[in-house]
C-alpha cells in the first residue's frame, strides 16, 4: 500500500484541517463537505487524516465494528454477549466511489454460496465497512441520485437495513461523512448538503511563500516518500495524542447558557433554515473547546463553530454566493471573552481575533519538505468560450440583466435513452425499476438470479454430476432497469437588435437560469450560443455549475446585425464536442430567434443551408419564433422546416412561455 502524505504537513488548508479535526472528536457534528478548484489538497487531506486519528476498540470477529462497550450494538454477527472479545484497530477510511452500485453500498446476497451451498447470507457493503469510520466521497456532487438517498436514510437513523433477494439485515452505520466537491462541476443536492455539518470553501494560497513550500514539500516527498513521511512521523504523533485527548474531554466541556444563547442569535441573525444549524454549531464549539484545551465554551469557539457551519445553511437556492459575513459574525458575538490560553502540546492554536486555524504549517520540519498536490488539469469549463466570424461585434450594444428565476415544468427529451443517472428523460440506467434481463457483455451491473437461474435450468442434465446447480458464465443474466438519465440542454439565442433585446433577453435570461437551476437538481447540463452583430459566442458552455451560469447570462451583451448562420454553426460545434465528451447524453437544441439573417453575403440562404444540414445530423430541435408585429415573414417558421423541428409562435419571448413551450412540445411527446 503506498504512504499516505502527512496529514501535519499540509501547507495552507488551515480550515480545511480545523474542519476535519472538530467533527472527528465528535461525529455528533455531521461530517465536512469541502468545495474547492482542482489542484487544493482536498482528496490529499482526507485520505492522510485516518494516519492521526487514534484506534478503537471493537468485538473480535464482528464484520460490522460494533463497539464492544455497547451493549446495545446493533450487529447480525450479534450478539456477543456481556464481555465479547475485543481487538484495536485503526479507524478506517472508506471511499464510495461515484459509480458505485447499489448492492457494493448497502451489500447484497453471497452469490457463490446461495449458489453452491444453497445458504442465504449477508456480504457486508460500503456502509457497514465504514461505521466507526469515515466514509469518503470524492466528487460528491456527482453522485448519483440513488446513492445520495441511501447515505441520506443512513445519516438520519445511524443504521443500514437491506430488504432484498430474500434477505433481511439490519447493522449500525455511523460515521464521518466527508465529501468534497470542485463547484464548477455543478453543486450539490440541497437534502445532502443540509446533511454535512461544516462546510469548507479552499483555494490554492496565493502568498509566493507560501507556493514555494507547497512545491518544496511535494519535490521531496515525490523524492523520498518514506524518508519524507519518518521526518514528520514525531508530527502526527502530536496530532494524535491531542485528538485522543480532545476526545476523552469532550463531555466534560461546559456550554452555558449564555452561550447557547449566544449561538441562538448568531443563527438566527444569519436567518438560517430550522434548527439543525443551531444544534451543529453547538457541537462544533464543544468540540473546537475541548481541541483547544479549554473547560467551557468561548467566544472563539463559536466564532471558529459558526464559519464552519453557517455558509452552506444560509443560501437560499444555488444563485446565491457561498460564504458568510464575519463584519456581521463579529457584530453579533459581541466584545471578546478573555483571551483564552493556547495548549501547551500539540501543533496546533486558535486565535480568538482572527480566524480560527491550525497552524499545520508551524510544525517543525525539514525544509526539503513538499505539500502532496494533484497536478493541474488544462482545461476549464468556466473560462472557455467559442467565437465564430471575424473581427470586433459591429453596432450599439446593451448589457441586461436576467430576471427572477423561478421553477420551471418538468420538460423530458422523447424516447429512451441511455445516458447517465439523472431524473428527467426516461431512460436505460443503473437503477430503477426492473423491466427484463441481457447476456453479461462485459458492461456490468447487477445479477438477475432468476433470470440466471432460469438460464442455467435448461443445461443441467448435461452438466450436473451432483444435485447442485452448476454454473457457467454465459448463464448470467444483468438486470434491466428502466429510470431518469439527464440531458443537455443547448440554447442558442439571438441577441441582435432585431430582438428587442433588452425586454426579450431578461426574458430569456430567467427562463434559462430558471431551467438550469431545475437541471441542477436533475444532474442535467445547461449551454447557451449567443449571436449578435457579426459573430456567434458560446456564452455559457455545457455545465451544470449554477454560479458560473448566473455570473455568464448577467453579463450578456444585445444589439446589432443577426449573424444567424454563424450561431447555428457554434451550436452544432458546441454540440458535436459535447458528443465525444459525453456520447450517451442526449441533447435538445431549443433556437430563439425571429428568423432573420443580416449578416454577410447571402445570409438567408447560408443560414437555411445550415439548418438543413443540422437536420441530417438528427439533432431533436425546438424553434421558439419571436417575430412580432401584424405583418409576419414567416422566416422563423420556414427554418423550422429546414431543420426538421417542431416551431412554436411566439409573439414575445416570456419566460413562461419559453419554458412551457419546451415541456410541451418535447415532454408532451416523451
Amino acid at each position: 500500500m503506498p504512504l499516505q502524505f502527512p496529514f501535519s504537513a499540509v501547507v495552507g488548508s488551515q480550515d480545511m484541517a480545523l474542519a476535519l479535526i472538530l467533527t472527528t472528536i465528535s461525529p455528533d457534528v455531521g461530517g465536512v463537505l469541502i468545495r474547492g478548484e482542482k489542484g487544493t489538497a482536498k482528496s490529499t487531506m482526507v485520505r492522510s487524516l485516518a494516519a492521526v486519528l487514534p484506534p478503537i476498540d471493537v468485538v473480535a470477529g464482528d464484520r460490522f465494528c460494533s463497539d464492544p462497550d455497547d451493549p446495545h450494538a446493533v450487529s447480525p454477527d450479534g450478539p456477543f454477549g456481556d464481555n465479547p472479545a475485543r481487538e484495536t484497530r485503526p479507524v478506517r477510511l472508506v471511499e464510495l466511489p461515484v459509480g458505485a452500485t447499489e448492492d457494493r453500498v448497502l451489500g447484497s446476497l453471497h452469490l457463490e454460496r446461495a449458489l453452491s451451498e444453497g445458504r442465504t447470507e449477508y456480504e457486508p457493503g460500503l456502509l457497514a465497512r465504514a461505521h466507526r469510520g469515515i466514509l469518503y466521497v470524492d466528487e460528491v456532487n456527482l453522485l448519483h441520485d440513488h446513492l445520495v438517498d441511501l447515505l441520506l436514510d443512513a445519516a438520519a437513523m445511524g443504521t443500514s437495513t437491506v430488504e432484498r433477494d430474500g434477505i433481511s439485515v439490519e447493522h449500525a452505520a455511523r460515521f464521518v461523512l466527508v465529501g468534497t466537491m470542485n463547484p464548477e462541476e455543478g453543486e450539490l443536492r440541497p437534502q445532502l448538503l443540509d446533511r454535512f455539518g461544516l462546510t469548507v470553501e479552499v483555494a490554492a494560497p496565493r502568498d509566493p511563500a507560501l507556493r514555494v513550500e507547497v512545491v518544496r514539500r511535494r519535490m521531496a516527498y515525490d523524492a523520498d516518500p518514506a524518508g519524507f513521511v519518518a521526518d514528520w512521523e514525531e508530527a502526527e504523533r502530536s496530532f494524535t495524542a491531542r485528538i485522543e485527548k480532545a476526545q476523552a474531554a469532550l463531555e466534560s466541556v461546559a456550554l452555558d447558557d449564555a452561550a447557547l444563547l449566544k449561538i441562538a442569535e448568531v443563527c438566527a441573525a444569519f436567518d438560517v433554515d430550522g434548527m439543525r444549524a443551531d444544534l451543529v454549531t453547538a457541537r462544533a464549539a464543544i468540540a473546537h473547546a475541548a481541541w483547544r484545551g479549554g473547560s467551557r465554551v468561548e467566544r472563539a469557539d463559536i466564532r471558529a463553530a459558526a464559519r464552519l457551519s453557517l455558509p452552506h445553511r444560509r443560501r437560499r437556492n444555488p444563485f446565491d454566493a457561498p460564504g458568510i459575513d464575519e463584519a456581521l459574525l463579529d457584530q453579533v458575538l459581541g466584545e471578546d471573552d478573555p483571551e483564552p490560553e493556547p495548549p501547551d502540546e500539540g501543533p496546533g492554536r486558535a486565535d480568538a481575533d482572527q480566524h480560527p486555524v491550525v497552524e499545520l504549517a508551524e510544525t517543525p520540519a525539514p525544509t526539503n519538505q513538499t505539500e502532496l498536490r494533484p497536478s493541474a488539469e488544462s482545461s476549464d469549463v468556466s473560462a472557455s468560450s467559442t467565437t465564430v466570424g471575424a473581427g470586433p461585434a459591429n453596432g450599439d450594444s446593451t448589457t441586461t440583466t436576467a430576471g427572477e428565476p423561478y421553477r420551471p415544468k418538468l420538460f423530458a427529451v422523447s424516447g429512451l435513452g441511455t445516458g447517465d443517472q439523472g431524473r428527467r428523460s426516461r431512460a436505460i440506467t443503473s437503477a430503477g425499476r426492473r423491466i427484463g434481463a441481457r447476456r453479461l457483455d462485459g458492461s456490468g451491473g447487477a445479477i438477475h438470479l432468476v433470470e440466471t437461474i432460469r438460464a442455467a435450468a435448461a443445461h443441467q442434465a448435461g452438466r450436473a454430476r451432483d444435485s447442485r446447480l452448476t454454473l457457467r458464465p454465459e448463464d448470467l443474466r444483468i438486470a434491466v432497469r428502466e429510470g431518469k438519465e439527464a440531458n443537455l440542454i443547448m440554447f442558442c439565442v439571438d441577441a441582435s437588435g432585431s430582438m428587442a433585446a433588452r425586454a426579450r433577453m431578461q426574458q430569456v435570461k430567467a427562463a434559462v437560469l430558471s431551467l438550469l437551476l431545475d437541471a441542477y437538481r436533475r444532474r442535467d447540463k445547461v449551454g447557451l450560443v449567443t449571436f449578435r452583430a457579426d459573430a456567434a459566442v458560446l456564452a455559457l458552455p455545457a455545465t451544470s455549475s449554477v454560479e458560473i451560469a448566473a455570473a455568464r447570462l448577467d453579463d450578456l451583451p444585445a444589439g446589432g446585425r443577426t449573424p444567424l448562420a454563424e450561431g447555428l454553426l457554434s451550436a452544432l460545434e458546441t454540440l458535436r464536442i459535447e458528443a465525444v465528451r459525453d456520447p450517451r447524453r442526449r441533447p435538445l437544441l431549443v433556437l430563439v430567434t425571429d428568423g432573420r439573417a443580416t449578416y454577410g453575403a447571402d445570409a438567408v440562404a447560408r443560414s437555411r443551408a445550415v439548418a438543413r444540414h443540422i437536420a441530417t445530423r438528427g439533432i431533436a430541435t425546438l424553434v421558439i419564433d419571436c417575430e412580432t408585429g401584424r405583418f409576419r415573414m414567416g422566416l422563423a417558421r420556414d427554418l423550422a422546416v429546414d431543420l426538421g423541428a417542431d416551431h412554436v409562435p411566439l409573439g414575445e419571448v416570456s419566460a413562461t412561455a419559453l419554458t412551457e413551450a419546451v415541456r410541451h412540445r418535447v415532454g408532451g411527446a416523451a
